[in-house]
C-alpha cells in the first residue's frame, strides 16, 4: 500500500533544501548566496486506523491532518452497538 492519505490524497511530495552564507543587505552585507541546493522529501505523518467506510470497519492509512479535521469515523469497539443500530432501524 502506497504512502498516501484515504481521505485528503495526501503523498509524499519533492523540494529543495537551500543553504545561503553571507550577510543580509538590510544587515550591511552585500546580500546572501546560494551555497548548495540538494532535492529534499517532504513526508505526511500517515498512520495506519480503522474506520468505517461504506458501513463497514476498514483499516486505511490516514493522515493526522485528517485525523484533526475530523473526517475520521471510528468503528464501535462493541459488536451489540451495531445489532442495536439495526433494531433501532427495522
Amino acid at each position: 500500500m502506497p504512502r498516501v492519505c484515504h481521505f485528503t490524497g495526501a503523498r509524499t511530495s519533492v523540494g529543495n533544501r537551500i543553504r545561503y552564507r553571507g550577510r543580509p543587505k538590510y544587515l550591511g552585507g552585500i546580500g546572501l548566496k546560494v551555497t548548495s541546493c540538494t532535492k529534499r522529501k517532504f513526508k505526511p505523518n500517515i498512520q495506519t486506523m480503522n474506520t468505517v467506510i461504506d458501513g463497514s470497519p476498514k483499516k486505511v492509512k490516514v493522515s493526522a491532518k485528517a485525523i484533526r479535521q475530523g473526517l475520521v469515523a471510528k468503528p464501535l469497539k462493541r459488536k451489540y452497538g451495531y445489532t442495536r443500530q439495526q433494531k433501532q432501524q427495522g
